[in-house]
């Protein structure tokens, strides 16, 4: 069991796959001059599915995120999920993409076991998609997105970020948008993942803000009869139901207490947070021949130091040193 000093049960995984990616999105990674990790230093498939097996088998984890970076530029992604489908206990298998390349795997993906998928996408707007990615490949995820519901990845969900005078008015048009394609929208507050260090507290979209917008179009009822416990999105009926919108404000309501997550990145480190500066090794201990339990024994106890919180609800907090397409989100 994952538990840590303040009660808590690291339950979900998330396994970051590559550092690499093919959008440039300015709230996540400048536009070029990005170090990539060397291909020895990632772990490697038959790796990957280790340390997934002993978390489910061994230490209580029941959800597996593959993240990146972009996990569709992995090369195996698909046999990777196969062979965690296969485990026994069975984990819940999502993944979060950016969209690109999905219309092309998601019926493989889907047939290896894949659960659902997350895409992101923060605009209806092909100029303002490249001004936020620095690419032209919008066409790209909304086929991908298509796809995602055709192969039955359901639910489909869209991750949006809210950038200032760029996409903040567009919050009602995106939840029409994906009301009518079957999708379950989240906006997430933008947090400080880039790497130019470019964020600014004050010039941050708020949840408050979204549902501000929101609710000049729509009728907007806190969803009721469930607890939300760890889930990170406060979820909202759209007109009465049964469509959902979901808010995710990471910095201002955090919801550091109920977190259930303990995090892999793409080069065999467990991170207890996605803004944590400490990071505890397990690649050294695989390519050294440590056993399953002394790996069980490593994470376990790097998940009893968590701390209390991610430190964002702090104004003066700062951003972290490691690039976080490393880290996954």
């Amino acid at each position: 069991m994952l538990i840590d000093t303040h009660g808590r049960v690291a339950t979900d995984l998330r396994v970051s796959l590559t550092d690499r990616c093919n959008l440039r999105c300015t709230y996540c990674m400048p536009e070029e001059g990005l170090r990539w990790l060397a291909r020895p230093d990632l772990l490697d498939d038959d790796e990957i599915v280790r340390l997934v097996r002993i978390a489910v088998t061994r230490l209580g984890v029941t959800e597996v995120r593959f993240t990146g970076g972009e996990p569709l530029l992995r090369p195996g992604l698909v046999a990777v999920v196969e062979r965690c489908a296969a485990l026994d206990p069975r984990p819940r298998l999502s993944l979060t993409t950016n969209g690109i390349g999905l219309e092309r795997t998601a019926p493989a993906l889907r047939a290896a076991g894949l659960d659902r998928v997350n895409v992101s996408l923060d605009t209806l707007r092909p100029d303002v998609f490249r001004t936020l990615t620095r690419r032209d490949r919008h066409h790209d995820v909304l086929a991908g997105l298509a796809a995602a519901r055709a192969a039955g990845l359901a639910p489909v969900k869209v991750n949006t970020v809210l950038m200032p005078g760029l996409n903040d008015d567009e919050a009602p048009d995106l939840l029409a948008w994906a009301v009518g394609h079957g999708y379950e929208l989240r906006f997430i507050e933008q947090m400080p993942l880039d790497a130019q260090h470019g964020w600014k507290r004050d010039d941050m979209i708020t949840a408050d803000d979204v549902l501000r917008s929101l609710r000049t179009r729509f009728t907007l009822t806190e969803e009721g009869g469930t607890e939300r416990g760890s889930a990170p999105a406060e979820r909202w009926l759209v007109d009465g139901g049964p469509h959902r919108v979901g808010v995710i404000a990471s910095v201002t309501r955090p919801f550091c207490r109920a977190c259930d997550r303990t995090r892999l990145t793409a080069d065999g480190q467990v991170r207890t947070c996605l803004f944590a500066r400490e990071e505890t090794d397990l690649r050294g201990a695989l390519r050294a021949g440590a056993p399953d339990e002394e790996i069980a024994r490593i994470w376990a106890l790097a998940m009893w130091g968590k701390k209390a919180g991610s430190g964002l609800d702090d104004p003066a907090f700062l951003q972290p040193d490691r690039p976080m397409s490393a880290i996954g989100g």
